[in-house]
């Protein structure tokens, strides 16, 4: 196992992330709060252990799947661990636990909070939050991609461990132009929404946190009610561009690049956007009663519907109150999530797709026991290898889930609030229902089950494999004991 290139990258994490926390220093420069001071020092604390890390390159730059995997999962525990120290040096958040709650909820794009008035925050601090979410929506390692050179597949590796969705591909043939692309894509898009909500009359420090919050589908927002008090044109900016976030952006580069067939035939886009309008469509219907104007009812739906299948987690109102079938509509899409190759999070659309297929296959196979029929999506056959891959994805996925919902009852918390607390941490959405619902937090969970909700965040974000690689003793007993390619 090549140990200098996971140090090598380890500290690039570092080293990006030191100068990220450039940018809360300046918001509390600008609004002279003292918090400046913790947010510079940890900038300095996770540059010098970058440079340290990094003083020394690997000789060979050759790196596999299991070091992919091994990189990412740590990756993201060290931005999370150092992330989250300005919260608790500054007294913000004082127990560090809560502190790190709070700080992999931003970078897993969760937005599942524990904070009591958020309002309390400073600026800087309010920034720095929404800012995690910009940062984990698309990946920092996607971001060091473009800078490390890798071989032996390493690029891809890396990409296809922190990638949401089933399958990765490149879009031109080196990675790091595909790195950058997509990067470019991520900032445009977030450019025109903040443009949007800026020119919509919305002060500049809200566009910009939401902006990062719509992009990252993370749904931290800077208001105690979330988005509730902003205008209805705000509403349908951010609605437009939570559902923009959750597309695959291949399907952005297919249309800068005029390649308008490719784009079209993506079959899990036309289901993405067909699932979001039946679904605000019939939660419209419910819950029309409820709204004096049928506009007002018809934005909330399409907010919330748009908010919890990319799994943003933003709220206009507290859809707890809603009629059951409203309520049993968003706990669906809560699993089936966005696009794959998109920031959202979720099982994906396209995991969808393919096992009813599957489903659809099997039935026919005892119709007719001596037919032979392929599954097709998007026209192409699907190979044995992808069918093996989401059926252990979904095996795993369930069983993660329920022994999850097994041990946070230990908390003796209804039903419902185990159920959509996990819901919500496991597929990186945020608010869930009952006492975790849109006006609620998770503040009240013991320690021990935030520990828990925490590494379900990570493993939702993550795919599940690179987290539970973690686990597995030989991978440690590799990295401990092999020879390190390296040096």
């Amino acid at each position: 196992m090549n140990q200098s290139m996971i140090r090598y990258v380890l500290g690039g994490v570092l080293k990006i992330e030191a100068i990220f926390l450039v940018l809360p220093w300046l918001v509390a420069m600008i609004y002279h709060e003292n918090v400046a001071v913790y947010y510079v020092a940890v900038a300095s604390l996770c540059g010098l252990f970058g440079l340290l890390m990094t003083y020394k390159r690997p000789k060979s730059y050759v790196f596999y799947l299991k070091e992919g995997c091994l990189t990412t999962a740590l990756s993201w525990i060290l931005l999370s661990l150092f992330g989250a120290m300005p919260f608790f040096a500054s007294g913000e958040i004082p127990n560090y636990g809560d502190a790190l709650f709070e700080t992999i909820s931003g970078f897993t794009t969760t937005g599942a909070s524990i904070l009591e008035n958020v309002e309390a925050l400073t600026h800087a601090s309010l920034f720095w939050r929404s800012f995690t979410h910009w940062i984990g929506g698309m990946g920092v390692l996607v971001f060091l991609l473009a800078v490390i050179p890798m071989s032996g597949g390493g690029s891809m590796n890396l990409m296809r461990a922190e990638s949401p969705g089933p399958s990765v591909g490149k879009l031109v043939p080196k990675i790091k132009t595909t790195a950058r692309i997509l990067y470019m894509i991520y900032f445009c898009m977030t450019l025109a929404e903040f443009l949007l909500l800026f020119f919509s009359g919305m002060r500049a420090f809200d566009a910009i946190t939401l902006s990062f919050g719509t992009a990252g589908t993370g749904g931290f927002g800077v208001l105690a009610d979330s988005v509730a008090s902003y205008t209805y044109v705000q509403k349908w900016i951010i609605t437009v561009f939570m559902i923009l976030f959750g597309v695959n952006f291949n399907f952005y580069y297919y249309m800068i690049f005029r390649q308008f067939k490719k784009g079209f035939s993506m079959e899990e886009v036309r289901w993405y956007i067909i699932i979001i309008l039946v679904a605000i469509g019939i939660i419209f219907f419910d819950i029309r009663h409820m709204y004096g104007g049928t506009f007002e009812g018809l934005t909330d739906a399409a907010f919330q519907v748009g908010s919890i299948i990319t799994t943003t987690g933003f709220s206009t109102v507290d859809f707890d109150l809603w009629p059951g079938l409203s309520r049993t509509i968003l706990v669906l899409l809560m699993f089936i999530g966005a696009c794959a190759g998109s920031t959202g999070g979720g099982m994906k659309v396209s995991r969808g797709i393919i096992a009813v297929r599957t489903i659809k296959k099997e039935m026919l196979s005892y119709i007719h026991p001596k037919s032979v029929k392929k599954i097709k999506y998007e026209d192409k056959p699907v190979e044995h290898d992808v069918l093996r891959s989401l059926n252990v994805y979904i095996i795993t996925y369930l069983f993660i889930f329920w022994i999850s919902v097994l041990l946070i009852s230990l908390n003796e918390h209804d039903l419902v609030t185990n159920f959509t607390a996990v819901a919500a941490t496991f597929n990186n959405i945020g608010p869930g229902l009952s006492l975790v619902g849109p006006a609620r937090n998770f503040a009240f969970f013991s320690m021990p089950a935030k520990c828990l909700l925490m590494l379900d965040m990570l493993a939702g974000r993550l795919e599940l494999f690179p987290m539970l690689i973690l686990f597995h003793p030989h991978i440690w007993k590799e990295f401990f004991t092999k020879r390190d390619d390296g040096e």
